[in-house]
């Protein structure tokens, strides 16, 4: 078995750049990569304006605290004043243009309104008190977002406050989904004798588009070596990745193995990781491979931890890998053996990990329950108040 860390970098080692470049609406932005740097097309803020309500003023006019001055102007956000005259204040409000001549906003809980259109100001001002500069923020043609980017929303609010209305993204990753066992129904029917519902199926390819795939579906194949070569043939030649769920161990009804080898190849096999041990990695026609065990939990950790990485990387991404945190364990886990273990854990309420009672491959339970994963090293136990490496679903790439 391939550790988990050698088993990664192959798959990063092998993973190809898709090529094309969409250019989708700002709307359309989220979850996809940067195929090019965005560049701003303005100053931001573009004029000095004002960091809050309040009063503009000229500094050496308001030499001491309770200095009245006559309100000239008002300047509501979206509107332009005129040069503020000597011995005159302007009514201003957060985001307005400063007027030229004005060196400080006073904010307006520091003054007060006096008789005959006067404010008093109860506050000795400094320059630039309260104004945010044209280009503080950013400057025309800085880049503002690099190639790579993983559009968040933030990085799409970025773009938009940039004057940017459409973004250059990597051609969406095309993925087949294929699930294999007999015992596999799907969910709205009825389940006979010995049947399971089929939750990989849903779960992947959620999975999937959430990360900005083109999905196709291939639906259950039926425990047959020639269907299995037949769906893996066809999706191998439509898609950049074909990824199956179940039948990649080696019992008697598992035919994806030979399938893979008879219509391609496999370059990994197992990984000594739990839960996920059997995983493939190869080859069909010109499509990446990727055989995911049967188990629910099995497949969504392993997709977590090693397949979206490797996706992510095709899609251009130049952030693949998820950052661990260093937490305390409120659980013990003395179940050391000779595989890397990633236990679905929680933040309880005193800050520390909290331990899913059943840790089994198939309780998908604990996926639902866990707000993250548990890196124990293979042979390590664990006891409360011991230093953990968390991984959060939340923060993947």
């Amino acid at each position: 078995m391939l550790s988990f860390d050698e088993a990664r970098a192959r798959l990063l080692d092998a993973a190809r750049k898709v090529k094309g470049v969409d250019r989708v609406p700002l709307a359309d932005g989220l979850g996809r990569v940067l195929a090019e740097s965005i560049r701003s097309t303005l100053d931001v803020p573009p004029l000095d304006n004002s960091g809050m309500d309040g009063y503009a003023v000229r500094c050496a006019d308001v030499p001491a605290a309770g200095t009245a001055l006559r309100v000239a102007q008002r300047i509501p956000a979206g509107s332009v004043g005129h040069a503020l005259e000597p011995g005159t204040a302007a009514r201003i409000f957060t985001g307005a243009p400063v007027p030229p001549g004005a060196d400080a906003v006073v904010m307006q809980e520091l003054c007060e309104h006096g008789g005959h259109g006067q404010v008093i100001v109860n506050h000795v001002p400094q320059p630039e008190d309260n104004i945010r500069r044209a280009g503080e923020d950013i400057r025309k043609d800085a880049e503002v977002l690099a190639a790579g980017t993983l559009l968040t929303p933030a990085a799409i609010g970025m773009a938009a406050s940039v004057g940017v209305a459409q973004l250059p993204v990597m051609r969406c990753l095309s993925v087949a989904v294929l699930s294999t066992g007999d015992e596999l129904a799907t969910p709205g029917e009825p389940l006979p004798p010995g049947a399971i519902y089929n939750s990989n199926r849903y779960q992947l390819t959620a999975l999937l588009k959430s990360m900005g795939c083109a999905v196709e579906d291939f639906g259950n194949l039926p425990d047959s070596l020639e269907a299995t070569r037949t769906a893996l043939r066809k999706a191998g030649a439509l898609h950049d990745l074909v990824i199956t769920s179940g039948g990649v161990s080696v019992g008697e009804e598992d035919h994806v193995k030979p399938a893979v080898e008879a219509e391609g190849e496999l370059t990994l096999w197992s990984i000594a990781v739990k839960p996920g041990k059997p995983l493939a990695f190869g080859k069909v026609g010109q499509a990446d491979f990727v055989g995911l065990p049967g188990n629910p939990v099995s497949a969504f950790v392993t997709f977590c931890l090693l397949v979206r990485p490797f996706i992510r990387k095709c899609q251009g991404a130049s952030d693949v890998l998820p950052t661990a945190r260093q937490l305390v364990a409120g659980f013990d886990w003395r179940k050391p053996g000779n595989r890397r273990e990633f236990l679905r854990v929680r933040i309880g309420g005193d800050g520390r990990l909290e331990r899913f009672p059943n840790q089994s491959s198939g309780v998908l339970t604990s996926c639902i329950w866990a707000d993250g994963l548990a890196d124990i090293p293979a042979g390590a136990t664990v006891s409360p108040g011991d230093t953990v490496s968390y991984l959060a679903f939340g923060a993947l790439p």
